[in-house]
């Protein structure tokens, strides 16, 4: 990783970035409801911690388009942020003593991100999740799309929007500091009809909450389904499994799958199962289970249908507790489902930002979306977005400890 060029940038200054983005937008989006890379590096009084950015080269990909790091940070929550992929490469929070530590799974370095990376910390789109067989069909035309898990297209193709370099601009809004990213999807990418103008938010509140903002337009009748697929360890990245970590979810059901993970449709309740997180359990207790769902999945990797259904405005939906830091990470969100999805890719082969090796079940992803396939099952909720209409999703991540 190269980082020998480094620009403090404040929120006065934020403006002028607009105009050396490579791609811009003007999208807005489905119900909305300072920093730096050392504690000393400060750069005045509207930067670090204050509504400033810090903005590094990161490293250069093989057709010479250069990458950038951004670090934000308010309250007691820093945030690092990739124009590749729009990549969150490190997400700090404190534990109950008050010592920050890095609770997201990444790289240090950016050749590791384009040869090794199971998404980590990437945005997903045009859609996250899997659409079976790689194909669907809108208004009478079928459309084809890559197929590059199994049978099946995910997160949107082997060139999704986690592999495309995003503009990014820094913001200030009252006590908020936060990063917008841009970037316009052409008509055909990866299969997908319309160009779609698609603009994302992440955003640091005062309190240090971490809320990802999406919003697309589109000329052409299209789908999307965006999320953000950052895999969390609240005892720190690189310190061992998930597993003793305590989950609540608010979903009385969930989409089971076929052996390839593409969802039957059914909406099953959780009652009697693994996936019954209605009340907080150990993400590992259950784990193990000799159930079929368990077995197609190696652990976890199931859309779970949120009680609240969609709403304009984020509403708690799930509580993930560390018990030995005492890190909680609570999400409120506007969306119908989550991925919950238990690292169970992970397989050992390569090394995080912490120069440790990531294995089975180090980790865990909590997706909020739309559900999987839902081109393809009339009786989900849809992911149809028309010229004249305006996608909007909003996530929500808020920390505290006990």
């Amino acid at each position: 990783m190269t980082t020998s060029r480094r620009t403090v940038i404040t929120a006065a200054a934020a403006a002028g970035l607009a105009a050396s983005a490579a791609q811009t937008g003007t999208a807005h989006a489905k119900g909305r409801g300072g920093a730096v890379s050392e504690e000393s590096a400060t750069g005045g009084g509207d930067s670090a911690g204050k509504g400033g950015a810090v903005k590094e080269h990161f490293g250069t990909l093989a057709d010479g388009t250069e990458v950038d790091r951004w670090t934000i940070e308010n309250g007691r929550t820093r945030l690092r942020v990739l124009s590749y992929g729009g990549v969150v490469q490190a997400l700090e929070i404190p534990d109950r003593h008050g010592h920050r530590a890095n609770v997201s799974l990444g790289f240090a370095d950016l050749d590791s991100y384009v040869a090794n990376s199971p998404y980590f910390g990437a945005l997903i789109g045009r859609y996250g999740n899997r659409i079976a067989r790689g194909t669907f069909t809108l208004d009478g035309e079928t459309y084809q799309l890559p197929v590059n898990d199994g049978p099946n297209s995910l997160h949107g193709g082997d060139k999704g929007f986690d592999k495309h370099v995003w503009s990014v601009e820094p913001f200030r809004k009252g006590a908020e500091v936060g990063l917008t990213l841009r970037r316009v999807s052409p008509d055909g990418e990866m299969g997908y009809p319309g160009t779609l103008t698609v603009r994302v938010d992440y955003t640091l509140t005062a309190a240090g909450d971490f809320r990802i903002d999406y919003e697309a337009t589109t000329d052409k009748a299209t789908v999307v389904n965006l999320t953000n697929h950052t895999y969390y360890n609240l005892a720190g990245e690189g310190s061992g499994s998930v597993y003793g970590h305590r989950l609540e979810i608010a979903a009385a059901r969930y989409t089971p799958v076929d052996k390839t993970l593409i969802p039957t449709g059914e909406l099953a309740k959780v009652a009697g199962t693994p996936f019954d997180f209605r009340r907080a359990k150990e993400i590992g207790r259950d784990i193990r289970q000799a159930h079929q769902q368990v077995l197609y999945g190696q652990g976890i990797d199931h859309n779970f249908v949120l009680d609240k259904g969609i709403t304009s405005r984020p509403e708690h939906v799930l509580t993930v507790t560390e018990p030995e830091s005492g890190r909680v990470m609570k999400i409120a969100t506007t969306e119908p489902g989550v991925q919950f999805y238990t690292g169970n890719f992970l397989t050992g082969t390569f090394a995080g930002t912490s120069g440790r090796v990531y294995r089975q079940g180090d980790a865990f992803a909590l997706e909020t979306q739309h559900f999987p396939d839902s081109p393809n099952q009339p009786s989900f909720p849809s992911t149809v977005l028309r010229p004249g209409q305006t996608y909007r999703s909003t996530t929500v991540h808020s920390f505290s400890t006990r």
